[in-house]
Order: C-alpha cells, then structure tokens, then sequence
C-alpha cells in the first residue's frame, strides 16, 4: 500500500504560498514571495537530500504543475533529476495542456483516483506545494504522513496549510530536528483518532455550570 506524504514549507501562522520566489505565486497580492530563501543551511539541504534520495511519484495541484513544469524540465541539478523522470499525477480539469514528461492527471473524481492508487503497489506519493489539492485530501482523510518545515516567521496573509474543512484525525511526531537558522522539520504520521479527556473538576462550581449554561 502506498502512503501519500505532503511535504510542505509553512511559516509560523501557517502560510505555505510562494516560498521559493517573489514570482511564484504572487495570488492575492501576496508580497513576501521567496520567505525561505534565507533560512537554508546544510541541515536542511541534507534533510531535502534525504527525502528526495527514495523513490516517490510526485502528487501535485494545478498551479504547483505550472510552476514546476515551467521550471524543472529546463534546470540540471539534483532536485531536476529526480522530478523529471518521476511519475507526476496532477489535479486538473485541462488534462490535455500537461505537456511535462510521465504527466498523468487524477480525472474528474480526485478521491476516488487516490485512493485506487494508495491501494496499488509502488512508491510512495510525494505532495509539494499544492494547497488547494491538500485541503481536499485532508478533508477526506487522505493524508498519512506530513513533513513541515516550520520557518520562523509571521507571514500574516496568504495562502494556509489548513482549512477548516480537515477531517480530523490524530498524528504522532515520529521525527524532528533544528537547523541552525531556526527551522523546525518535523514528520507526524497518521495515528487514529482523536481521543479527548477533561481536566475539569469531578464536581464544577456552581459559577462554571452557570458559564456551560451560558456557552451553548
């Protein structure tokens, strides 16, 4: 069975959009493209290493397609290595514009396709970027494996890891690290349910039932 991991950069209050570039997704008149540039040291650049050292087929939105297809193809570096080659399945209703090699789109019923694919055998899928394709597969309780990169920043506007609309579900932080220049990696995969307990008193105020009372 395959996992489908979404591996995103974020900042403090959540923001994912555009942090490669001022260029990149400049939506909503976003004005802080390129936020990570100068965070990177060599601990993130092994950990990037590291996930792309697997084999993964590449899960990807409309929009992140676009940026990525009219980047990757013409670059000769690692990361260009390992994204040309790689099987990407791509979330969009102009299947027939997807001109960047090994393209294949999700079809009309995203859900369904994904998880026929999470059932089949082969690597992994890898989500980069792709907010709004997250927000369905979170909604649908599709994700099992999330790798943050958590930039220290507040970015204020822009486009949000979650939503309100995710299915909710419990995770356990199986890996986490610090790079020099305050950057949290974390890796939190899916772990059930949400269990919930209370820390209230065995017998509440009278104060507090009236505050229950007043609540609903």
């Amino acid at each position: 069975m395959r996992k489908i991991i979404a591996a995103t950069f974020v900042s403090l209050d959540g923001v994912m959009q555009a942090p490669g570039g001022p260029e990149e997704d400049p939506v909503g008149g976003f004005k802080f493209g390129g936020w990570t540039f100068h965070y990177f040291d060599e601990v993130a650049g092994a950990a990037m290493g590291e996930m792309f050292s697997k084999p993964f087929d590449l899960l990807l939105g409309r929009r992140t397609y676009d940026i990525f297809a009219a980047h990757w193809p013409y670059q000769n570096d690692p990361i260009a290595d390992v994204f040309n080659p790689a099987t990407k399945y791509v979330a969009t209703h102009r299947p027939d514009s997807l001109t960047w090699e090994n393209t294949k789109p999700l079809g009309p019923d995203i859900v369904a396709t994904l998880r026929r694919l999470k059932q089949e055998e082969g690597p992994d899928l890898l989500i980069q970027g792709s907010g709004n394709l997250i927000q369905t597969l979170l909604a649908n309780g599709l994700i099992d494996e999330i790798r943050l990169m958590i930039f220290p920043l507040v970015l204020g506007k822009g486009k949000r890891l979650f939503g309100d609309n995710a299915m909710p579900a419990a995770f356990k932080l199986v890996k986490s690290q610090v790079t020099s220049t305050g950057v949290i990696m974390t890796t939190y995969e899916r772990s059930g349910e949400i269990k919930v307990g209370s820390f209230a008193q065995e017998k509440p105020s009278e104060a507090e039932l009236e505050r229950r009372r007043n609540w609903k």
